[in-house]
């Protein structure tokens, strides 16, 4: 099974992935594993714009046809953009995880998390157990 998993990306061991857009701005989505896992996405549930969250936390809940599932904050800060496109469309989370299908932006409150994911060769070996 091929796994897409950009090399430029930052990945958690709970399958979201990290793009830094600017010196304290991030990009986060679920990674194609992950879609994959969940089959046909149907519905997102986004956090409001200016919600604070901690690494760690349930930050929003991706429903597919087989279950529910929380996405977690891949690192502490706040909401600065949600993707309201996917919203209408979720499926664009299955077609497109790394574009179209990003879910949120983060203000980091501590860029030095982003040290604490894992690149994409660490990833892979993640889910080759």
């Amino acid at each position: 099974m091929s796994e897409n998993i950009p090399e430029d990306l930052k990945y958690t061991d709970t399958h979201e992935w990290v793009k830094m857009k600017n010196e304290k701005t991030v990009v986060v989505g679920i990674t194609d594993h992950a879609q994959k896992e969940l089959t046909d996405i149907v519905f997102v549930e986004l956090p409001p714009v200016g919600k604070e969250f901690k690494k760690g936390e349930e930050m929003c809940i991706v429903e597919s046809i087989k279950s529910v599932s929380e996405i977690y904050a891949p690192v502490s800060g706040k909401i600065v953009a949600v993707n309201k496109e996917i919203e209408d469309s979720p499926e664009k989370i299955n077609s497109s995880p790394y574009s179209e299908g990003w879910l949120v932006e983060i203000e980091l409150s501590n860029r030095d998390e982003i040290n604490s994911l894992l690149d994409a060769e660490s990833y892979k070996k993640l889910l080759s157990k």
